[in-house]
């Protein structure tokens, strides 16, 4: 399976065909969109989506890759900022979001979300000499580290008297902890493990917050797309396919 990777660059086809009108250059550009899937990710988010190599790898890509061939359609991979995901979804500048995200109440309003493909929660990562945050609550006064966009971000935001430095990414945040500019990070916790096993000096609070849902965000205006991937999604579950790709990554 080709895929093609296009970081930060979103082309706009409608433009390419204004006074064509009617002919058969303008039919095959159609046709030719509708053999594709523009698919965006932000690939900072181990195991689901992280550069290696120069290459987008992990279960995401995977499992996208899988459901693109099931479905008939060409993955094109296209890297985006992840709070740029979903009003780039909105804009119709791509098709489809994997990306470690959660379906959330407030971005259900936005967008649709498939049936789940994984249950994550929340963690605290902290020096593993920290013995003054073992909870949510007790990061009370202290300067916490988010990655901008994350569910994490959103639970901080409702914590009394904390300090809240926003990242791009988790691995800024995780420097900004060792460096001791921050006292945590809240994180996923599937990335939040991976640091913690890349750095012996890092731990995880015991604290874990409820668990969310992670799904593939997809156009409001592309109710058909949803019932495809949601059919080739549940085929995988069935057929093993889901569980190997489980296996292989965590």
């Amino acid at each position: 399976m080709k895929k093609i990777i296009t970081v930060l660059a979103i082309v706009i086809l409608g433009s390419l065909m204004v006074g064509c009108g009617g002919s058969k250059d303008e039919e095959k550009v159609v046709e030719e969109q509708i053999t594709k899937i523009r698919v965006a990710t932000n690939p900072m988010f181990a195991p689901f989506e992280f550069m290696k190599d120069g290459e987008i790898v992990g279960f995401d890509i995977d499992l996208i890759d899988v459901i693109s061939r099931k479905i008939g359609l060409e993955l094109e991979i296209e890297v985006i900022y992840f709070e740029g995901l979903i009003p780039a979804l909105e804009a119709e500048k791509i098709d489809l979001v994997i990306a470690g995200m959660s379906a959330t109440d407030k971005r259900k309003e936005l967008v649709n979300f498939t049936t789940t493909y994984y249950t994550a929660s929340q963690v605290i990562v902290i020096d593993k000499d920290n013995q003054d945050i073992p909870t949510f609550d007790s990061l009370n006064g202290k300067k916490v580290g988010v990655v901008l966009g994350y569910t994490g971000a959103a639970m901080a935001s409702k914590i009394d008297n904390i300090t809240i430095e926003k990242y791009s990414a988790g691995y800024a945040a995780i420097i900004d902890l060792k460096a001791g500019k921050i006292d945590a990070v809240i994180l996923d916790s599937e990335p939040a493990k991976g640091f913690v096993r890349e750095n012996s000096w890092l731990k995880l609070a015991s604290a874990v917050a409820e668990k969310e849902e992670y799904a593939m965000a997809i156009s409001k205006e592309n109710p058909e797309l949803l019932e495809k991937v949601n059919d080739a999604l549940r085929e995988l579950k069935m057929d093993g396919t889901y569980d190997r790709l489980l296996k292989k990554w965590f």
